[in-house]
């Protein structure tokens, strides 16, 4: 499916535009504020093919796409008859009623995850400057590191404006007059003034000294403030006025009062969760790791890791470290060793393919493909991710490994956050975090998905339920052609490229595939029935020249137990070319994440010295020659 389908698909699900009040993206996941979750179909977005999960969390429908959600996102907006956002930026604020915590995850994951872009590429960039100056590569005093080093700090140092917007859409308010507050507290006159030794008053009350460059829980308080105040003075005010009124009462009720009371209030709780943060690991700093690692991952599920981003960018922006960030890279790196173990541990071919391909996107820091296309999947990997996060954690704590700056994924991509006195920790870390899980997965074991036999539960034999005799080679003349004409309209392929090796590997016989176009199976030669799946995925039958056919629509179909088809032939039918047999929902069954790729192949290829192509190598439409057999 291609991501414009997708995207209509999945708008389609979550109950269709109107339901939408506000849509954004992070990393991996569509987040939705939806007018009712009811009304989205959540079992029907996790069988959508280009889909990897979905979750309910801090009022968000969160779709799981992995790492092309930035793209998906793109096509999302442009199939919405109206933007997802108001013109001036603001969200559509849930009206729905929310628990407190539901409402305060819902607002910070709204807050921080436009703006992670912004802090991840400036984060990058002060670690490259950091490897850079370690390996003496370039000198802390040359003009190249200055303006380096000012592209690095500069989302940092104005994060308090960068917050004020992204807060001020969240909430509804306007998000200029939120960067006029941000610049206010951060101007050059008012930090000069604030970081003197003179006592500072505003209309005889006292301004309390605080530091507001790259602090985070201060603006977010003066910014929740600005928008309750900003509708409250725009209700009151006559229309012809609201452009001069609403911004300049806002703005001198709104500054003061963070300079005299917000502000400070603010300081001391980022202050306090930094420290207590720092605190923790610094004396219990195993048990603590051990904690989080072990945890991590689960609370990447709720999505309550967007709680902790102001804590980790607090806690860099005032103490130039942070805990939290190398344990979070121990958890991804978890996450990437479990599926790891599942590439070691299984026999099936297809999961080798899927876990190991998961495995090396989880080490680029992205972790829900393989969280929930593989460890999830089978349930012990997971628990042995988990057990992974700990002992990488943990190790983490023993040493006091730290990152230095708010950069990229928690995965490879992101060592450069971790360049510091801790770096090899660091490193040291996430080797035994994925060496643990990956260990740990291969010692617990794990429900293997083991490959079909094509004699018994594979494609040859889940078709013999209804069947009737073939009738033996008719008496025809050697060298003589036969047609066999198209039963399905579609793009031909080779049978090599059946993901099944009773087909691939010409077991059962030889012929072509089509990949459909549409949901019709008619017949290909004029004959009678002998078989026909129960399930009505696959029908076999004889021509009356003696060809016996097997048509065999999508692979492990059987598993759907006759959902999404329709035969209308039975055992001992008699059927000319064109006849219809079957009918099946092409979308429904891609919706379920089954290949539809239709092997059309001659069992008794015995008695026929070739199988000639009709030269339809692409496309073949409804009764047009698909190749010839010639009687031996």
């Amino acid at each position: 499916m291609d991501r414009n389908q997708l995207s209509k698909e999945i708008l389609k699900l979550v109950g269709g535009e109107e339901n939408v009040e506000q849509v954004v993206h992070c990393m991996t996941r569509l987040r939705f504020n939806l007018h009712d979750n009811k009304k989205a179909e959540k079992e029907q977005l996790k069988k959508t093919d280009g889909v990897m999960g979905v979750m309910e969390s801090g009022g968000q429908f969160q779709v799981i796409i992995g790492d092309d959600v930035a793209n998906v996102y793109k096509s999302l907006v442009s199939n919405m008859s109206k933007a997802p956002q108001s013109e001036t930026g603001a969200s559509n604020a849930s009206k729905k009623k929310q628990n407190p915590i539901s409402s305060l995850f819902d607002f910070i994951a709204g807050m921080f995850t436009p703006i992670l872009p912004a802090i991840t590429g400036a984060g990058m960039i002060k670690g490259i400057i950091a490897l850079l100056v370690a390996m003496n590569w370039m000198s802390d005093k040359s003009q190249s590191y200055t303006i380096l080093a000012a592209i690095g700090d500069g989302a940092f140092y104005f994060l308090p404006i960068i917050l004020a917007v992204s807060a001020a859409r969240k909430l509804g308010s306007n998000m200029f007059i939120a960067a006029a507050i941000g610049a206010s507290i951060l101007h050059p006159t008012i930090t000069a003034l604030l970081a003197s030794n003179v006592k500072v008053s505003f209309i005889g009350l006292p301004v309390t000294a605080a530091t507001y460059a790259s602090t985070v829980i201060p603006i977010v308080i003066a910014i929740w403030l600005a928008a309750h105040v900003e509708k409250f003075i725009d209700k009151y005010t006559h229309a012809s006025l609201k452009l001069i009124v609403v911004p300049t009462l806002t703005l001198l009720i709104v500054v003061p009062a963070t300079l005299i009371a917000v502000g400070p209030l603010g300081a001391i709780i980022g202050n306090g969760l930094s420290g207590g943060i720092s605190w923790l690991f610094e004396n219990t700093g195993p048990l603590a790791g051990l904690v989080l690692g072990g945890t991590f991952s689960l609370i990447i599920m709720t999505g309550m890791h967007y709680a902790l981003i102001p804590i980790m960018i607090g806690s860099i922006a005032t103490l130039g470290y942070d805990y939290m960030i190398p344990i979070m890279a121990a958890a991804n790196l978890a996450q990437a060793g479990a599926t790891m173990g599942v590439f070691l541990k299984s026999k099936n071919a297809k999961i080798k393919t899927l876990a190991f391909s998961t495995s090396l996107t989880a080490i680029m820091g992205v972790t829900e493909p393989a969280m929930y296309g593989v460890n999830m999947r089978f349930k012990k990997p997971f628990i042995a991710a988990l057990i992974g996060g700990a002992v990488g954690g943990g190790f983490m704590g023993l040493f006091g490994t730290k990152a230095y700056v708010m950069g990229g994924l928690a995965g490879l991509p992101g060592l450069a956050m971790f360049i510091g006195p801790t770096f090899l920790y660091a490193i040291l870390g996430i080797i035994i975090a994925f060496a643990a899980a990956t260990v740990a997965t291969y010692l617990i074991g794990f429900e293997d998905v083991k490959e079909e036999e094509a004699s018994s539960t594979g494609a040859a034999g889940d078709i013999s339920t209804e069947e009737v005799a073939p009738s033996p080679v008719a008496s025809l003349p050697k060298g003589e052609k036969i047609p066999v004409y198209s039963p399905i309209m579609g793009e031909v392929k080779p049978l090599s490229e059946v993901n099944d090796p009773a087909f691939s590997q010409e077991i059962m016989g030889r012929g072509w595939a089509i990949e459909p176009s549409e949901g019709r199976v008619v017949s290909p030669v004029e004959g009678t029935v002998f078989s026909i799946a129960k399930s009505g995925h696959a029908v076999g039958l004889v021509s009356d020249s003696g060809l016996e056919m097997l048509i065999h629509v999508g692979m492990d179909t059987v598993k759907l137990k006759g959902l999404h088809f329709t035969p209308h032939v039975k055992a001992g039918d008699r059927v000319k070319v064109g006849d219809l047999m079957l009918e099946f929902d092409l979308a429904e069954i891609r919706k379920a994440g089954y290949e539809t790729i239709t092997p059309v192949i001659v069992t008794n290829v015995a008695q026929f010295s070739e199988l000639e192509p009709a030269g339809n190598e692409h496309k073949v439409v409804k009764e047009q020659e698909l190749f010839y057999t010639v009687i031996v």
